[in-house]
């Protein structure tokens, strides 16, 4: 099965590593995974002057997201999160 995200939407699969390389995630973050890979990107259109969101990320980022965002889904037997593009803190990048 295959998941399309609509409109603002990012397909995330969570990670429970709380280290990348030199960043540090905060203990409480431990309750709910903050980090996760992106799996699919929905389509956003440049409606409110920003890029678009397939010029900010690619499918295999990893990202950053609010500790409450998005909703849990289960697929085929592995959680993901459908989250919107507000709730995207930052991408995490390799130096």
């Amino acid at each position: 099965m295959k998941i399309r995200p609509l409109d603002d939407r990012v397909l995330v699969e969570p990670r429970e590593e709380v280290y990348t390389g030199a960043l540090i995630i905060p203990d409480a973050a431990k309750e709910k995974p903050i980090i996760g890979q992106v799996k699919a990107i929905g389509n956003d259109f440049d409606t409110e002057g920003t890029a678009p969101l397939s010029q900010l990320l690619k499918v295999g980022d990893i990202i950053i997201f609010g500790k409450y965002a998005g909703a849990d889904i289960k697929l085929e037997g592995k959680g993901y999160l459908i989250i919107s593009r507000s709730d995207i803190l930052a991408v995490v990048e390799e130096e």
